[in-house]
């Protein structure tokens, strides 16, 4: 393979491409040569990215609608691309959901739509394709967690404990399939623009207005990290000096100060 194109000749799926991280994921793999399967809930924006990035990088690209929120759509997802013949070479696990506010606030079924696709969907997404990537003895998959994976998050209670499930099952996969030929990577960004921080920010306005622009990252910049992390193998990328220091500084402190301080923090934005 080309150093510049990596990917020539290989085809990365993609979820919650449309937008977002997953838009810039999207972008950054095409820009190596990869051919691409998009996979999002909207047909429009994906049909759109995928004639995009055909004109600009020349390569193939599909769009696949798809909600993986539900239980059958990641197997459905995977019998169509087989029976197209598109074999999977990089799995990326981008689609999830978020919600900001106090628990009970929301009610029983935003729990588990979030839950349904941050963890249900992700594993299923993994049980489809990692088996035939084994079988082959080569592939990679980039799960994309977050910074909120290492500590309890008050406020974004549900979400923080579904990126926690991200990081600990590509750590475990890591290890479990180390001699497979499959790389496991977790992708664990801090606060980036994209529409979901947007659809938090309007749910608040104290967060809205109490964000510097300093610690908001770039979709770019973040897709770019995952991207070399992915290729190289990376078990875990944290994108960003100061999110880095900040899960260090996490993992040394005692788990009832970082309890204390992050239930701080949240009271005092929200």
């Amino acid at each position: 393979m080309r150093q510049d194109h990596p990917g020539r000749g290989l085809t990365a799926l993609i979820t919650g491409a449309s937008s977002g991280i997953g838009a810039a994921l999207a972008a950054r793999f095409a820009r190596g040569g990869f051919n691409l399967v998009l996979v999002a809930r909207r047909a429009e924006p994906l049909q759109a990215l995928a004639q995009a990035l055909v004109a600009e990088h020349g390569i193939r690209a599909w769009a696949e609608p798809a909600d993986l929120a539900q239980p059958e759509a990641p197997a459905a997802l995977a019998a169509r691309l087989r029976r197209a013949r598109r074999r999977i070479d990089v799995l990326v696990n981008n689609a999830g959901l978020l919600e900001h506010g106090p628990f009970i606030d929301h009610p029983a079924h935003a729990h588990r739509a979030l839950i349904g696709l941050n963890v249900a969907g992700l594993t299923e997404m993994l049980a489809q394709f990692v088996p035939p990537m084994v079988q082959r003895g080569q592939g990679r998959v980039l799960n994309v967690a977050s910074i909120a994976a290492f500590q309890p998050v008050p406020q974004l209670a549900v979400y923080a404990a579904t990126k926690a499930y991200v990081l600990s099952i590509t750590e475990s996969m890591s290890e479990e399939l180390k001699a497979s030929g499959v790389s496991f990577t977790a992708l664990c960004p801090g606060i980036t623009a994209t529409s979901m921080l947007e659809q938090a920010q309007q749910a608040s306005e104290a967060l809205q207005s109490r964000l510097p622009d300093f610690v908001v990252g770039s979709a770019d910049a973040v897709a770019d990290e995952g991207y070399e992390a992915c290729l190289a193998g990376e078990v875990i990328r944290v994108p960003g000096t100061l999110n880095l220091a900040a899960i260090l500084a996490g993992r040394a402190a005692p788990k009832w100060l970082l309890r204390r301080v992050s239930g701080a923090v949240m009271r005092r934005m929200t």
